[in-house]
């Protein structure tokens, strides 16, 4: 931890205020690289290391690539064809405490949380500018300091691996460029603090501040978070609570099929509640979806055919010319439609109004509203071309959740928070054998370079 914070004592402002996802907003000059200490005056220099957590949320190495092919691959609906080279380690679950791929997340997730922190821990008596303003951006590094974490647990968390002992990560809640040997924190205690930054930053964000862009942390933005974060741990009643502030806002609408395909290069669509802005310039270029996914680039990620077969005829959602089909090579099948662009321009959304309601339809299934639940996984399908189901059961909507949202690393943990094995549907293909719950690989190993530098921190079981 202490390597991993003194490499960003440097932050970048931003002296203008943006109000919209512009590369400008994302892309500081170095003429504008400030000092931390002792270099924090106004409303505009919070703003600006604000914009470098977001910043460095769209690296590879976490929401840029990485993270989201880990929740795929680590699963039924892709694997790792070793076409570069890249994640055939991460997609044989067989990795070691020297990996390049858990030491990269690892290091850039708490890079994010360290420009949280900043902006969490600024005196408000000491900054000039609009009070509300400054509320409003502390309350944005909170739901952005929550999903860090978050993100964290679920991949180096115990929770899920038999005899983990109920170890988590690191909970750090203030910037220390230094002399900072964190030891993990419980389960437990990762998730109680997750919900106490959710509950700051919806205390303290406002409604007529939400930027339009969608490319910021919003009010609803931290509901949606919530009914995440609490469909994870099973805490139906606060899904439902959440899932209904977003739903009863109005401000957002599940995209109808003649549009999901175009969706999908549309900034700010009306679907969307959270995402990462990228352009031409400010992108992750070979190193980032596009180029993972399709054929035409590196193209380590290949669709398993397993997950053609949950479509029904019409769904536009496995649409063979645009969403799931043969990518350049022939006879390879790929994600075509999810962050299509050659020019890697695309949006990450992090957060679509389709989850919430799937969110939703689990929790009220297992609050025992299964005809409420029908109701709203029903909405999904009548929007993809889908045949409706004619029961919500626990099966049905992990199977609608895993056609809605696959490519976009949810699957994993899908399985994983309901203690499933992961499915072997392709013995061949899927290097990592179909894991049982519980066993070691389920978590990822705690970076041996971290293991180094902080004598208080512990290995995961497996690893050590």
């Amino acid at each position: 931890m202490k390597k991993v914070l003194l490499n960003i004592f440097l932050v970048l402002g931003v002296a203008a205020l943006m109000t919209s996802c512009s590369e400008e907003s994302l892309e500081p000059s170095m003429a504008q690289v400030k000092i931390v200490e002792g270099s924090i005056n106004t409303v505009e220099d919070v703003q600006g290391i604000l914009y470098g957590a977001y910043d460095r949320m769209t690296q590879h190495e976490y929401y840029g690539r990485d993270f989201i092919i880990y929740g795929e691959i680590r699963a039924d609906n892709a694997f790792a064809n070793g076409n570069s080279g890249r994640f055939t380690n991460v997609g044989r679950m067989k990795m070691t405490t020297t990996d390049a791929f858990a030491t990269g997340t690892w290091t850039a997730i708490y890079e994010v949380i360290a420009s949280a922190n900043i902006v969490i821990n600024v005196d408000p008596e000491a900054i000039e500018g609009n009070a509300n303003q400054l509320k409003h951006y502390k309350g944005e590094a909170y739901a952005i300091r929550a999903l860090a974490h978050f993100d964290l647990l679920k991949l180096f968390g115990q929770m899920h691996v038999t005899g983990g002992n109920n170890a988590g990560i690191p909970y750090i809640t203030e910037y220390k460029a230094k002399d900072q040997l964190p030891p993990r924190n419980t389960v437990d205690e990762v998730k109680t603090n997750i919900y106490s930054d959710i509950a700051s930053a919806m205390s303290m964000m406002s409604e007529s501040l939400n930027d339009p862009s969608h490319c910021y942390m919003s009010t609803w933005g931290a509901q949606a978070l919530k009914s995440r974060v609490a469909l994870y741990f099973g805490d139906w009643n606060d899904v439902i609570a959440a899932a209904e502030a977003v739903i009863n806002s109005g401000e957002y609408v599940i995209i109808p099929k003649d549009e999901f395909i175009g969706s999908w290069v549309k900034k700010g669509s009306a679907n969307s509640i959270f995402e990462l802005a990228y352009s031409t310039t400010d992108n992750n270029n070979i190193n980032g979806l596009s180029q993972i996914y399709r054929g035409a680039a590196y193209g380590d990620i290949q669709v398993l055919e397993d997950l053609q077969t949950i479509f029904d005829e019409d769904d536009v959602r496995a649409d063979t010319a645009y969403m799931i089909g043969l990518g350049a090579e022939t006879g390879l099948l790929r994600n075509k439609g999810k962050y299509p662009s050659a020019d890697y321009s695309d949006n990450i959304n992090l957060i679509r109004y389709e989850e919430v309601i799937l969110n939703y339809a689990e929790a009220l299934l297992e609050s025992g509203q299964a005809p409420l639940a029908l109701t709203q996984l029903n909405l999904i399908t009548a929007a993809r071309g889908a045949d409706p189901w004619t029961e919500a059961t626990k099966e049905n909507i992990l199977t609608e959740r895993r056609r809605e949202l696959c490519f976009e690393g949810f699957r994993h943990d899908d399985l994983a928070r309901n203690g499933m094995d992961i499915p072997l549907v392709s013995p061949f293909e899927q290097t990592h054998g179909g894991p049982a719950y519980g066993a070691y690989s389920f978590a990822f190993p705690i970076p041996q370079s971290e293991m180094n530098a902080n004598s208080s921190i512990s290995q995961n079981k497996g690893y050590d």
